[in-house]
């Protein structure tokens, strides 16, 4: 018999894993002029290995998810944990930018497994908005982790190098792979699973790219996460080179823009009390425009100094959280029998189209212009997506009564 299960331990749980993909991206941006100088490169290639990590964490997904599928949402999850734990644990050795750019590929591929099979296994025990609230709570976790992480990352600085980072990030690897192995129950029971080889694979990956509005939410999902990592890629050089802070100081600014990111997630569950998904997807993408457009003209005109660029960037992350929930949530309910595919698509898109992206702030200069604008062209393509291909108002919303619980 099926019975509710306790949404807090699994929001916990999940969230402990979903954190270590925020924790790989952000606990070394307050290091990356350290890194530029030590490795005698440039500030575009340091970027680059941030880029391999969402290169990695793209790549992951499309393996790990239809793995999942096929052999339960346990073992790829603590595999690929263990991968991110290696992969940190090399790069207390690695010798040039190079090979920290090759190691932080294999660190977001082992991130990936929390990634792509948390949001599977909310598909396995939710749907519609109740799988909406639900990753609007994992949602919880990737604004904390973001204002954690660079505080955590300066805090270590004062301490030990640049690889201390990354040894911290290997001792939370290994208590996830011990959480795992005795606290994670299997979501996905044998006569569920696929048996699809790679063929199969591939197949179920094409049925999804024939579903118009699937394809459309994921590409609105990826340039809202595109906007994101613009942030993330540029604002150590924003506020560092162009702003004169130090490690400490930009750790505390970063955070305190996340606690916006946070807020929006953390509304969004009320919102969806009185507003479609649907409705609050295309009302956030439009508001992160607008705040996007604000901050570029802010910037275009040297007006109001630091906060000229602070605040602007505040209102757009708390417009893109409440996006950054709903896409997901719309795309995954209208494929419940594929989560695990369906979620890997969904979240290589998003990190492979930041992957893309994240480079082009540093292309561009490195400044807070150079940001707002990637950020504005970003939530313009994705408002231009919503419009002409999901077409949001032909969408009908998941019903609240739906959850769907499997049986422990």
């Amino acid at each position: 018999m099926a019975e509710k299960p306790k949404t807090a331990r699994t929001a916990l749980t999940l969230g402990a894993f979903v954190a270590l993909g925020p924790l790989t991206i952000d606990m070394y941006l307050p290091a990356l002029p350290t890194i530029t100088d030590e490795l005698e490169t440039t500030s575009s290639a340091v970027q680059l290995t941030l880029t391999g990590t969402l290169v990695g964490l793209a790549l992951g997904q499309l393996v790990l998810g239809p793995l999942s599928d096929r052999y339960g949402r346990r073992t790829p999850l603590l595999i690929g944990t263990t991968l991110h734990v290696l992969a940190s644990l090399l790069v207390l050795v690695a010798p040039n930018v190079a090979v920290l750019g090759l190691l932080r590929v294999l660190q977001g591929a082992g991130a990936a497994a929390g990634a792509v099979i948390a949001i599977a296994v909310v598909r396995d025990l939710f749907d519609g908005r109740a799988a909406a609230t639900m990753l609007s709570r994992l949602f919880l976790v990737l604004g904390v982790a973001p204002v954690l992480a660079p505080t955590i990352g300066g805090e270590v600085l004062r301490f030990t190098s640049w690889r201390g980072v990354f040894g911290l990030l290997a001792v939370y690897g290994v208590l996830l792979v011990a959480m795992g192995f005795f606290a994670v129950r299997e979501t996905l029971p044998p006569e569920r699973r696929s048996s699809n080889g790679v063929a199969g694979t591939l197949r179920s990956y094409g049925s999804l790219f024939h579903d118009r509005a699937y394809v459309g939410l994921v590409l609105v999902a990826g340039l809202t996460m595109a906007g994101l990592f613009a942030y993330v890629s540029g604002s150590s050089f924003v506020y560092q080179d162009e702003f004169g802070l130090d490690e400490q100081q930009f750790g505390l600014l970063f955070g305190a823009g996340a606690v916006w990111l946070i807020a929006a997630t953390q509304l969004n569950p009320v919102l969806l009390r009185f507003f479609s998904t649907a409705k609050i997807l295309v009302a956030g993408t439009i508001a992160g425009a607008l705040a996007g457009a604000a901050l570029l003209v802010l910037a275009l005109t040297d007006t109001g100094g630091l906060f000229g660029v602070a605040v602007p960037l505040w209102a757009v992350l708390f417009a893109v959280g409440l996006a950054l929930p709903n896409a997901p949530a719309l795309a995954l309910s209208r494929h419940g029998d594929k989560a695990g595919t369906a979620a890997a698509l969904l979240g290589a898109v998003q990190f492979g189209v930041g992957a893309a992206v994240s480079p082009l702030v540093g292309i561009l200069g490195n400044d807070a212009v150079a940001m707002g604008t990637v950020i504005v062209g970003s939530l313009v393509l994705a408002i231009v997506v919503l419009v002409v291909v999901v077409r949001p108002w032909q969408l009908a919303d998941p019903d609240t009564d739906s959850a769907a619980v499997v049986a422990h």
